[in-house]
């Protein structure tokens, strides 16, 4: 069974850092490409960040290059994203997602590019 967990988020003063983690089970993460999203409020689902398995190349929204950082520990079946100098509007749940089929990004991508996700963890970033 594909599962997806995330977990590493939490309450963060503005200027904090977190590191979220996504540990996968049931297949082996090191062959597909995982991609990050969030979703804030109201708001549309939006990429973060991919990672690619076959050339591990990596992808960024323009919001978050520079200041977020995609991943990979194969040993572990763990995709991490961590996060730098958040600011307020990054406050949202993040969700990390795979697709079993593609293990290049070439970019940062759709939700509609996605089939499996995990449950997603809440990040906020407020003084």
């Amino acid at each position: 069974q594909v599962q997806l967990v995330e977990s590493g988020g939490g309450l963060v003063q503005p200027g904090g850092s977190l590191r979220l983690s996504c540990t996968a089970s049931g297949f082996t993460l090191d062959y597909y490409r995982i991609g990050w999203f969030r979703q804030a409020p109201g708001k549309e689902r939006e990429g973060v960040s991919c990672t690619s398995s076959i050339d591990s190349s990596t992808y960024y929204a323009y919001s978050v290059k520079g200041r977020f950082t995609i991943s990979r520990d194969n040993a572990k079946n763990t995709v991490y994203l961590q996060m730098n100098n958040l600011k307020p509007e990054d406050t949202a749940v993040y969700y990390c997602a795979t697709d079993l089929n593609w293990n290049y990004c070439g970019g940062v991508r759709s939700r509609y590019d996605y089939t499996y996700w995990g449950q997603g963890t809440q990040v906020t970033v407020s003084s």
